[in-house]
């Protein structure tokens, strides 16, 4: 029977190696976001042979995220299915690309429900188009940049020299906006604590804004899979303008030159988010199901 426990920073090498056998592109297949957002949805993990399996939520919210590693998805299924039955929960099963659907067709046939939700399609970008901006469709990002470069401006890789800086920005933010009437708010401070508290051994990579000196936004990001990386944090302050855009094209230029493409993450539903990332074109995004088992 699968045993669930909290990841733990110690997790990182057997997971790390687990998540690359699959290569999955989507932001759920990160060891550092996984890490970092565990308390949004009380997520639990194990190993299960060669397959790294996530549960999140209780009662009839509970879910388990598609399991990445190798070996027979069969097999693994029916001990997430176990595990399920015993506990008295429902077998649903979060994240299932449709590359993966015709799998539990096949093995569970029509005793399936699948929904989706366009609110958590990671959206993908080709990481020239961000480095670059390039062509006429892009011809308004290029004007706030130029608007934005007429200020006394800086960016610099984010190192520990500004890690309490960018904690005191991401504080200042949550608490003008009331976050803490926010679970996902809530949560976001703590993943944001995480990522600095563990920055070099979760590799990760970031970069600092600065206009006049003074710090203005930040982002932070990591490799997801062996062509994608991650945009996991971004803030800028609204009233600078072009502030936004610049921390997205220098983090893309400083960052993408390795990588076919940027994942952006998702918009969670929020129209202003959805017409933002819509904005800088994203090459597909990733449909992600919920496949339960009736």
């Amino acid at each position: 029977m699968l045993e669930f426990r909290e990841l733990r920073l110690s997790d990182k090498p057997w997971v790390d190696e687990l998540l690359a056998i699959s290569d999955f592109r989507g932001c759920d297949y990160c060891f550092a976001n996984n890490l970092a957002w565990r308390r949004l949805n009380d997520t639990k993990i194990t190993r299960y042979k060669d397959f790294y399996i996530s549960a999140s939520g209780s009662g009839e919210d509970f879910y388990f995220t598609f399991p990445a590693g190798g070996g027979d998805y069969a097999d693994v299924l029916s001990e997430m299915k176990a595990y399920a039955a015993v506990n008295g929960l429902p077998f649903r099963v979060a994240s299932v690309s449709d590359e993966m659907i015709p799998l539990f067709s096949e093995i569970y046939g029509d005793g399936i429900k699948i929904s989706t939700d366009p609110g958590n399609y990671d959206y993908i970008y080709n990481a020239a188009d961000l480095m670059e901006l390039k062509g006429k469709k892009y011809h308004q990002k290029r004007n706030h940049l130029n608007n934005f470069y007429k200020n006394e401006w800086e960016f610099y890789p984010l190192t520990e020299k500004y890690f309490d800086e960018c904690i005191e920005f991401a504080v200042n933010s949550y608490n003008e906006s009331n976050g803490y009437d926010s679970k996902s708010s809530v949560s976001e401070q703590f993943a944001i604590n995480t990522f600095f508290n563990h920055f070099d051994e979760l590799g990760l990579k970031g970069g600092v804004l600065l206009v006049s000196g003074k710090l203005v936004g930040f982002t932070i990001g990591e490799r997801i899979n062996s062509d994608t990386l991650g945009v996991h944090i971004e803030k800028a302050y609204h009233d600078v303008q072009g502030a936004y855009a610049a921390v997205n094209n220098e983090f893309a230029k400083l960052c993408g030159k390795d990588f076919a493409y940027i994942n952006r993450e998702e918009d969670l539903g929020i129209e202003g988010l959805r017409k933002s990332k819509l904005s800088y074109y994203p090459a597909f995004q990733i449909k992600r199901s919920t496949i339960e088992i009736l």
